[in-house]
């Protein structure tokens, strides 16, 4: 069986040299996150690497077109299809290749620091192949040409590595918030957006949580774990802090007394008003009102 690295019709190719890699891995803006490797195979015909012990960096690789295997470990293999982007972590030992009947057409490029691996858990991107809609894939494919371009052409410029590094940590982000998740996830965000819609709306008035619970169809105690884990603040406490959010716009845009947004909010007693506005904010609404704002 033939068998081919790299060596393709109009390939894209680059190598970061070992040197560079190593200044960037101690500069204070690249060091988290950079690329060490960037190409593109188009229909890369007996395409084959393997790595017995693992890369030291994060293989990303994008199919554009047909079809390729991914074998991680012993005991884990997928089919990378078209449109589907892969993550191989570092130090995992893995090989892969082209389809033999429709060989694969693909993005890649190698992320080292350890921004790349929080990253990769953060958007769940080593669970198995992610895909991207057609939005991310015409992101992925003009932010994956410009950092080519600019590390073909400016290998040695360190602002250019900080500008690719930036790049590609927003592009990551993006991908992982448009593609990402799996249907528990998006289960999940669909109860907390129903949640907060429904606060939102109420911000004038007082809510108990049981009233929330039945809103949202969940259970008290599976509402509050939700809101604790995605916000950090049981469903309540959320709600109070939109509540003083509100209030800071209020104070900050008209000439309502502070007693006067209190009220706006459902919330009769102003002195009270007062100190959960402090608690929260660190501040009086007095004081926060006297602020130069802008």
């Amino acid at each position: 069986m033939t068998r081919k690295p790299e060596g393709f019709e109009a390939e894209k190719l680059f190598i970061l040299p070992d040197y560079m890699q190593t200044e960037l891995s101690r500069s204070e803006l690249t060091r988290d996150l950079f690329i060490s490797d960037i190409g593109y195979f188009p229909h890369a015909r007996h395409h084959y690497r393997e790595r017995s012990e693992g890369s030291s960096s994060h293989i990303f690789i994008f199919c554009s077109d047909g079809e390729g295997w991914i074998e991680i470990n012993p005991n884990k293999s997928i089919v990378l299809t078209q449109n589907h982007l892969a993550v191989i972590p570092a130090k995992t030992p893995h090989r892969y290749g082209a389809s033999t009947h429709a060989p694969w057409s693909i993005y890649w490029f190698h992320l080292q620091g350890d921004h790349a691996e929080a990253f990769i858990q953060m958007y769940g991107m080593d669970a198995g192949p992610v895909h991207l809609p057609i939005g991310a894939i015409s992101e992925f494919k003009d932010v994956f040409d410009k950092c080519y371009v600019l590390l073909s052409d400016k290998t040695y410029s360190l602002p250019i590595h900080t500008h690719v590094s930036q790049s590609i940590r927003q592009l990551i982000s993006s991908i992982g918030i448009s593609a990402g998740g799996t249907a528990r996830d998006k289960k999940r965000e669909q109860y907390l957006e129903l949640a907060i819609r429904y606060m939102n709306d109420r911000l004038e008035d007082s809510m108990k949580l049981p009233e929330l619970a039945k809103h949202t169809g969940l259970s008290k105690q599976h509402l509050i774990l939700l809101f604790k884990e995605e916000t950090g603040f049981p469903p309540i406490d959320y709600f109070l802090r939109m509540k003083i959010q509100k209030a800071s716009q209020m104070l900050s845009l008209t000439g309502l007394s502070i007693k006067e947004v209190a009220a706006k909010l459902g919330i009769p007693d102003p002195y009270y008003f007062s100190r959960l506005f402090k608690k929260i904010t660190g501040s009086s609404p007095s004081a926060y009102r006297n602020v130069p704002k802008g």
